[in-house]
C-alpha cells in the first residue's frame, strides 16, 4: 500500500506524517529506515522541509512474517490494498503458537500474499476462536491495524454473531453487563468476577426449539471469550463450548451430533480506514438447523 500527500503547508516530513497522515510513532521510526519515506520521488529523511505543493509517498510493504507461509484454502469475503476479510472455518487456528507453527489461517494468508506477490503481513483485527467460525478481518499493514483498532476502541466496528444455545435466556431479549478476569491457576480461561475488566452484550432471541435457542449477539466490548462466558453466565451456554458449558449442554451437543462451539461471526460493518466508506462484510457459512 501506497500514501500520497500533496502539502499545503510547508514543514517537516515528520509533522506530515505524524499529521496529516496519522502515522504512529513506532512506524514512522521504522519507515525511516527503510528508504520508505520519498518526497517527489526522492527518498528523504524525516527532518527534510516540505515545500507546499510537494508529494509526499510513503510506502507500507512489510516484511514476510517470520513463521512459514503455506498453501491453504481461504474463503474470501473482501480484499482491497489495505484489508482482507475472509470466513473462517470451525476448527482452524488463528495464527502460530509456541506449540505450533503451522497450518494456522496466519499461515495461509502469508501464503496467499506470497503468491500473489503482496508485501503484507498479516495484522489480525477481529479474532475469533478456534472452532469459533465467520468473519475475519485482517489489516494489510501496521498503519491500517493501528487505524483499526483505534476504531475498535471507539466502537465503529458492529459486530454481529449468531449462537446456538442450551436452553434459552430470561428475559429473551436485554443487555448481559459481566465483568471477565483471568481464571486463577489457568492462563487461557476467563470467569465472571467483579473484580474483572467491563464486559457488555446485547443480545435477542431469535429462535427456540426443544431446548435450544438461536441467539443473535452484539458485543460491545470485546474480551477474550465474552460471549461463550456471558452465555454461560445467564444459563444458556453456547451448544459444544466444552470449556464454558456443563454437563447438560454438553450431553445435548453429543446428542445431536454438534463437536465444536455453534457461535458464528456473522457479519462485521464498519468505515474504511482509508476513505471512510460503509463496509458490509456477511459471512456465507451459517449454523446448522435443530430439529
Amino acid at each position: 500500500m501506497i500514501l500520497y500527500h500533496t502539502a499545503q503547508r510547508a514543514g517537516k516530513v515528520l509533522t506530515f506524517l505524524r499529521g496529516e497522515l496519522g502515522l504512529s510513532s513506532s512506524l514512522v521510526k521504522r519507515l525511516k529506515w527503510q528508504n520508505a519515506l520519498l518526497l517527489d520521488g526522492a527518498p528523504v529523511h524525516t527532518d527534510r522541509q516540505v515545500l507546499p505543493g510537494q508529494t509526499l509517498t510513503v510506502l507500507l510493504d512489510e516484511a514476510a512474517p517470520d513463521y512459514p507461509a503455506e498453501d491453504g484454502p481461504l474463503s474470501i469475503l473482501y480484499e482491497d490494498e489495505a484489508l482482507l476479510a475472509l470466513d473462517k472455518p470451525p476448527g482452524l487456528l488463528m495464527h502460530p503458537s509456541f506449540h505450533r507453527n503451522t497450518g494456522t489461517l496466519a499461515n495461509f494468508v502469508a501464503g496467499y500474499y506470497a503468491r500473489t506477490g503482496q508485501r503484507c503481513a498479516v495484522h489480525p483485527v477481529s479474532r475469533l476462536d478456534r472452532d469459533t467460525f465467520g468473519v475475519v478481518l485482517l489489516a494489510k499493514n501496521a498503519h491500517i491495524h493501528a487505524a483499526l483498532m483505534a476504531m475498535q476502541r471507539a466502537g465503529q466496528l458492529q459486530k454481529t454473531y449468531e449462537a446456538l444455545t442450551f436452553g434459552h435466556p430470561e428475559p429473551p431479549a436485554g443487555l448481559w453487563d459481566f465483568s471477565i478476569g483471568r481464571r486463577e491457576g489457568v492462563s487461557l480461561l476467563r470467569e465472571i468476577r467483579p473484580d474483572g475488566k467491563p464486559a457488555r452484550t446485547a443480545y435477542e432471541t431469535l429462535e427456540t426449539g426443544n431446548g435450544w435457542a438461536r441467539l443473535r449477539l452484539h458485543p460491545l466490548t470485546g474480551r477474550t471469550h465474552q460471549l461463550r462466558l456471558h452465555c454461560a453466565h445467564a444459563g444458556c451456554p453456547i451448544l459444544g463450548d466444552s470449556q464454558y458449558g456443563t454437563a447438560h449442554s454438553q450431553a445435548m451437543s453429543a446428542a445431536l451430533d454438534i463437536f465444536w462451539q455453534q457461535l458464528w461471526a456473522a457479519s462485521l460493518v464498519l468505515p474504511h480506514p482509508a476513505d471512510g466508506r460503509k463496509l458490509v462484510l456477511k459471512s456465507r457459512l451459517a449454523l446448522p438447523a435443530l430439529p
